[in-house]
Protein backbone atom coordinates (compact mmCIF):
# COMPACT_ATOMS: atom_id res chain seq x y z
CA UNK A 1 0.00 0.00 0.00
CA UNK A 2 1.31 3.59 -1.20
CA UNK A 3 1.77 5.71 2.01
CA UNK A 4 3.64 8.69 0.91
CA UNK A 5 4.44 10.54 -2.56
CA UNK A 6 7.26 11.74 -3.50
CA UNK A 7 7.46 14.78 -5.80
CA UNK A 8 10.16 16.58 -7.93
CA UNK A 9 9.98 20.16 -8.16
CA UNK A 10 10.70 21.34 -11.44
CA UNK A 11 8.95 20.14 -14.59
CA UNK A 12 6.48 19.08 -12.00
CA UNK A 13 5.24 21.16 -9.72
CA UNK A 14 6.44 24.07 -11.23
CA UNK A 15 7.26 24.24 -15.11
CA UNK A 16 10.80 26.43 -14.30
CA UNK A 17 12.77 25.21 -17.00
CA UNK A 18 11.97 27.10 -19.83
CA UNK A 19 12.29 30.30 -17.07
CA UNK A 20 15.94 29.48 -15.80
CA UNK A 21 16.97 28.46 -19.96
CA UNK A 22 16.20 32.21 -20.47
CA UNK A 23 17.74 33.65 -16.92
CA UNK A 24 20.85 31.91 -17.53
CA UNK A 25 21.45 32.73 -21.39
CA UNK A 26 20.50 36.43 -20.70
CA UNK A 27 23.32 36.32 -17.88
CA UNK A 28 25.70 35.12 -20.24
CA UNK A 29 24.70 37.14 -23.02
CA UNK A 30 25.08 39.81 -20.26
CA UNK A 31 28.78 39.58 -19.58
CA UNK A 32 30.02 38.54 -23.36
CA UNK A 33 29.84 34.75 -22.44
CA UNK A 34 29.56 32.54 -25.69
CA UNK A 35 26.04 30.61 -25.38
CA UNK A 36 24.47 29.04 -27.64
CA UNK A 37 20.37 30.83 -27.25
CA UNK A 38 18.60 27.71 -27.85
CA UNK A 39 20.59 25.88 -24.91
CA UNK A 40 18.20 23.84 -22.83
CA UNK A 41 19.17 22.17 -19.54
CA UNK A 42 15.73 20.73 -19.08
CA UNK A 43 16.24 17.43 -16.71
CA UNK A 44 19.88 17.82 -15.83
CA UNK A 45 21.36 19.19 -12.63
CA UNK A 46 22.90 22.05 -11.96
CA UNK A 47 26.39 20.95 -12.31
CA UNK A 48 25.90 19.48 -14.90
CA UNK A 49 24.73 22.37 -16.67
CA UNK A 50 27.61 24.57 -15.76
CA UNK A 51 29.62 22.61 -17.15
CA UNK A 52 27.56 22.27 -20.44
CA UNK A 53 27.57 26.22 -20.67
CA UNK A 54 30.77 26.37 -19.71
CA UNK A 55 33.05 23.62 -20.44
CA UNK A 56 36.84 23.51 -20.45
CA UNK A 57 37.58 26.71 -17.76
CA UNK A 58 36.61 25.59 -13.98
CA UNK A 59 38.11 28.88 -12.83
CA UNK A 60 35.87 30.94 -15.14
CA UNK A 61 32.93 28.41 -14.70
CA UNK A 62 33.01 28.91 -10.14
CA UNK A 63 33.02 32.52 -10.50
CA UNK A 64 29.92 32.99 -13.47
CA UNK A 65 28.14 30.29 -11.34
CA UNK A 66 28.48 32.66 -7.90
CA UNK A 67 28.20 35.28 -9.86
CA UNK A 68 24.64 34.48 -11.25
CA UNK A 69 23.32 33.18 -7.81
CA UNK A 70 23.33 36.87 -6.67
CA UNK A 71 22.02 37.20 -10.47
CA UNK A 72 19.00 34.78 -9.46
CA UNK A 73 18.29 36.68 -6.64
CA UNK A 74 17.88 40.19 -8.49
CA UNK A 75 15.67 38.04 -10.58
CA UNK A 76 13.71 35.84 -8.95
CA UNK A 77 11.47 32.71 -10.15
CA UNK A 78 8.22 34.08 -10.95
CA UNK A 79 6.59 31.11 -8.54
CA UNK A 80 2.92 31.99 -9.03
CA UNK A 81 3.21 32.63 -12.85
CA UNK A 82 5.26 28.78 -13.19
CA UNK A 83 3.43 26.62 -10.35
CA UNK A 84 1.61 23.77 -11.60
CA UNK A 85 -2.16 25.14 -10.61
CA UNK A 86 -3.08 21.03 -9.62
CA UNK A 87 -0.61 21.53 -6.71
CA UNK A 88 -2.63 22.48 -4.02
CA UNK A 89 -5.50 19.98 -4.61
CA UNK A 90 -3.36 17.16 -5.25
CA UNK A 91 -1.45 17.74 -2.08
CA UNK A 92 -5.22 18.10 -0.39
CA UNK A 93 -6.11 15.41 -1.75
CA UNK A 94 -3.30 13.01 -0.75
CA UNK A 95 -3.23 14.81 2.47
CA UNK A 96 -7.05 13.47 2.96
CA UNK A 97 -6.40 10.74 2.06
CA UNK A 98 -4.48 9.79 5.04
CA UNK A 99 -0.87 9.95 2.83
CA UNK A 100 2.18 11.77 3.37
CA UNK A 101 3.78 14.28 1.14
CA UNK A 102 7.38 15.05 0.08
CA UNK A 103 9.30 17.54 -1.84
CA UNK A 104 12.80 15.86 -3.35
CA UNK A 105 14.17 18.42 -5.51
CA UNK A 106 17.75 18.61 -7.04
CA UNK A 107 17.38 23.05 -6.66
CA UNK A 108 18.58 24.54 -3.62
CA UNK A 109 16.65 24.35 -0.33
CA UNK A 110 15.63 28.16 -0.74
CA UNK A 111 13.95 27.35 -4.16
CA UNK A 112 12.10 24.71 -2.42
CA UNK A 113 11.18 26.82 0.01
CA UNK A 114 9.98 29.92 -1.79
CA UNK A 115 7.72 27.64 -3.89
CA UNK A 116 6.55 25.98 -0.79
CA UNK A 117 5.47 29.40 0.98
CA UNK A 118 4.01 31.23 -2.37
CA UNK A 119 1.66 28.36 -3.72
CA UNK A 120 0.44 28.36 0.00
CA UNK A 121 1.14 24.14 0.48
CA UNK A 122 2.92 24.79 3.61
CA UNK A 123 0.91 22.81 5.71
CA UNK A 124 0.35 20.17 3.11
CA UNK A 125 4.15 19.03 3.03
CA UNK A 126 5.57 16.96 5.47
CA UNK A 127 9.48 16.63 4.50
CA UNK A 128 11.68 18.76 1.89
CA UNK A 129 14.60 17.78 0.97
CA UNK A 130 17.14 19.35 -1.92
CA UNK A 131 19.60 17.87 -3.76
CA UNK A 132 22.27 19.49 -2.08
CA UNK A 133 21.90 17.88 1.10
CA UNK A 134 22.30 14.52 -0.22
CA UNK A 135 25.61 12.49 -1.25
CA UNK A 136 24.90 12.81 -5.14
CA UNK A 137 22.84 14.30 -7.38
CA UNK A 138 20.08 12.22 -9.27
CA UNK A 139 20.16 9.72 -11.24
CA UNK A 140 21.75 8.69 -7.50
CA UNK A 141 18.85 7.43 -5.33
CA UNK A 142 20.08 9.01 -2.20
CA UNK A 143 17.77 11.99 -2.47
CA UNK A 144 14.88 9.59 -2.21
CA UNK A 145 16.45 6.92 -0.26
CA UNK A 146 16.63 9.91 2.84
CA UNK A 147 13.20 11.03 2.23
CA UNK A 148 11.45 7.26 2.83
CA UNK A 149 13.86 6.89 6.15
CA UNK A 150 12.66 10.36 7.32
CA UNK A 151 9.09 9.62 6.41
CA UNK A 152 9.50 5.89 8.02
CA UNK A 153 8.25 4.03 4.98
CA UNK A 154 9.41 1.24 2.61
CA UNK A 155 10.34 1.84 -1.24
CA UNK A 156 7.40 -0.48 -2.27
CA UNK A 157 4.59 2.25 0.18
CA UNK A 158 6.48 4.91 -1.46
CA UNK A 159 5.31 6.56 -5.24
CA UNK A 160 7.50 9.03 -6.49
CA UNK A 161 6.50 11.40 -9.51
CA UNK A 162 8.68 12.93 -11.74
CA UNK A 163 9.69 13.98 -15.52
CA UNK A 164 13.25 13.88 -16.63
CA UNK A 165 15.78 10.98 -17.05
CA UNK A 166 17.71 11.91 -14.20
CA UNK A 167 15.09 12.13 -12.20
CA UNK A 168 13.05 8.50 -12.94
CA UNK A 169 16.23 6.48 -12.81
CA UNK A 170 16.45 7.84 -9.14
CA UNK A 171 13.23 6.68 -8.32
CA UNK A 172 13.58 3.25 -10.04
CA UNK A 173 16.85 2.99 -8.24
CA UNK A 174 15.23 3.71 -5.20
CA UNK A 175 12.65 0.69 -5.66
CA UNK A 176 9.72 3.19 -5.82
CA UNK A 177 7.18 3.02 -7.77
CA UNK A 178 7.91 5.44 -10.23
CA UNK A 179 5.63 7.45 -12.38
CA UNK A 180 6.67 9.91 -15.22
CA UNK A 181 4.47 13.13 -15.48
CA UNK A 182 4.48 14.07 -19.06
CA UNK A 183 6.23 16.93 -20.67
CA UNK A 184 4.40 20.41 -21.87
CA UNK A 185 4.06 20.04 -25.40
CA UNK A 186 7.29 20.55 -27.48
CA UNK A 187 9.39 19.27 -24.53
CA UNK A 188 11.55 16.01 -25.56
CA UNK A 189 12.28 14.09 -22.35
CA UNK A 190 13.21 10.08 -22.56
CA UNK A 191 10.31 8.65 -19.60
CA UNK A 192 10.84 4.88 -20.54
CA UNK A 193 12.29 4.39 -17.75
CA UNK A 194 9.03 4.88 -15.88
CA UNK A 195 6.70 2.50 -14.49
CA UNK A 196 3.89 4.28 -15.79
CA UNK A 197 2.85 7.65 -17.19
CA UNK A 198 0.43 10.39 -16.57
CA UNK A 199 -0.76 13.64 -18.68
CA UNK A 200 -2.07 15.92 -15.41
CA UNK A 201 -0.62 15.85 -11.86
CA UNK A 202 -4.41 15.23 -11.00
CA UNK A 203 -4.14 11.64 -12.34
CA UNK A 204 -1.35 10.74 -9.46
CA UNK A 205 -4.29 10.87 -6.54
CA UNK A 206 -5.81 7.81 -8.27
CA UNK A 207 -2.67 5.74 -8.77
CA UNK A 208 -2.46 5.85 -5.66
CA UNK A 209 -5.95 4.21 -4.78
CA UNK A 210 -4.51 1.54 -7.63
CA UNK A 211 -0.94 1.10 -7.30
CA UNK A 212 -1.04 -2.68 -5.68
CA UNK A 213 -2.62 -3.53 -9.24
CA UNK A 214 0.79 -2.63 -11.03
CA UNK A 215 2.27 -5.92 -9.59
CA UNK A 216 4.95 -3.00 -7.29
CA UNK A 217 3.18 -1.61 -4.10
Amino acid sequence: MIKAVLFDMDGVLAFTEGFYNRRRIRFLQERGVPVDPDFDGTGSNDGEIWERLVPGDAALRERLHREYRAYSDEHPTPWLEVANPQVRPVFSALKEDGLMVAICSSSYRSLIEEFVDTVGVRGLVDFIISGDECSAYKPDPDIYLRAMARLGIEPHEALVVEDSPLGIEAGVAAGALTCALMPPSGVELDQSRAHLRVQRLVDVTHLVQTAALHGIA
